[in-house]
């Protein structure tokens, strides 16, 4: 979210500059949603997270830019998301595990 605040730097209007912030915050208005959703069913929050650092990690190579110079940031974004999805995953395998 801290980087939609660039829009300020245009010279909009205030609904101009409401629709900016909006659209760049979609992803992690996405991901907020899906992690309300996975508070209360894990394996959803698995899955989705890690689908969403192999999705970033697609899109970023499809760049022709793509370079060896580009892994450590690639990781530094997309590993957390990684992080998040096994943890996710790990909980609902300890939650299916438990005696009832």
């Amino acid at each position: 979210m801290m980087f939609s605040l660039d829009i300020f730097d245009m010279d909009l209007d205030f609904w101009g500059t409401l629709l900016g912030l909006f659209m760049h915050n979609i992803p992690a208005l996405i991901l907020l949603v899906v992690l309300l959703i996975s508070w209360k069913y894990e394996i959803v929050g698995g899955i989705v997270f890690i689908l969403a650092g192999i999705f970033y990690i697609a899109m970023v190579s499809m760049n022709p830019n793509f370079g060896p110079d580009i892994l450590i940031p690639i990781l530094i974004i997309s590993g957390p998301a990684f992080l998040i999805g096994t943890l996710f995953l790990i909980g609902w395998i300890k939650k299916r595990s438990k005696p009832t």
